[in-house]
């Protein structure tokens, strides 16, 4: 996906938001928007959203001295991620269909995004509230058939994560898979977004190999990912992508992608087709 001028307002709001969590010094938070402003001029529209967020907490990391400034609000989110797993293996225990509820999980954990949450002003107010309004909400694409078709005639997944907390929910959907599956994280900190240290918190090496992309952008750049994830990508004949950043960067790829989101910006759901808020099951590969 391009990047449009509406995503150029977003990314200095991003960058201040992450400014302001990582440093009480308004001086630097400024010093991170002018740099941004310097940038932004030189991005290519041409370029995925992502690639310039990768650009924008660097800048971040670089003018406020800190290497990780979500790292409290995502061992958060973690922790409360972990206390609602055994609520929600019940919901998918007692399920008339497992699966369709495994996949309404995992979407439903996909609000867990601090890109698009002020998570600085306080961000959820109760997760748990949210998590059981998605949960309720019907699909506005839902290619159901063609993943589960696509499912009985593979061995292996490759499952690109998206954001901490949400590992939690991808866990649960990737036990009821019952395939071997490499469950791939971010290459370093980068807003919310899933790395090593989530994956193993929440217990995502007892069911899946964990790699890291190698790529430390806010999505699967795929130019900066390493050589070991390409080499998975290359192989891979069913992959689940989760989330709006490797939307972003994978929906013009001529893959076997299956795309389980939450719509949370409006410029990706006109490009999606649905409407802002909605849930999403997308094969990539249908009707091109």
């Amino acid at each position: 996906m391009k990047t449009y001028l509406d995503c150029i307002p977003c990314f200095f709001r991003q960058g201040l938001e992450a400014a302001r969590i990582a440093t009480k010094d308004v001086e630097k938070q400024k010093k991170v928007l002018d740099e941004i402003a310097r940038i932004v001029p030189e991005f290519s529209l041409s370029s995925t959203p992502p690639e310039m967020g990768r650009i924008i907490y660097k800048i971040v990391r670089e003018f406020t001295n800190s290497s990780d400034p979500y790292m409290e609000l995502k061992n958060k989110y973690n922790r409360a991620a972990l206390r609602l797993y055994p609520k929600l293996k019940e919901k998918v225990k007692e399920a008339r269909d497992p699966l369709y509820t495994a996949i309404k999980i995992a979407i439903a954990g996909n609000i867990i995004d601090f890109g698009v949450k002020n998570m600085a002003s306080g961000g959820f107010n109760n997760m748990e509230k949210e998590l059981e309004s998605t949960l309720q909400q019907d699909f506005a694409i839902f290619d159901y058939a063609e993943f589960k078709n696509a499912l009985e005639n593979v061995e292996e997944i490759l499952y690109i994560a998206d954001n901490s907390g949400e590992v939690v929910f991808d866990r649960i959907l990737i036990e009821e898979l019952h395939r071997r599956v490499i469950y791939v994280v971010r290459g370093g900190p980068i807003i919310n977004d899933a790395t090593m240290d989530d994956a193993l918190f929440c217990k995502m090496d007892e069911v899946a190999k964990v790699i890291s992309s190698g790529c430390d952008a806010p999505g699967t750049i795929l130019r900066h990912c390493s050589e070991e994830f390409l080499s998975y990508y290359r192989q891979a004949k069913m992959i689940i992508s989760k989330g709006q950043g490797n939307y972003e960067t994978l929906s013009e790829e001529k893959k076997n992608v299956f795309f389980l989101l939450k719509a949370k910006c409006p410029i990706i759901a006109k490009d999606i087709g649905c409407k802002l808020g909605d849930i999403v099951l997308k094969d990539n590969l249908k009707g091109g």
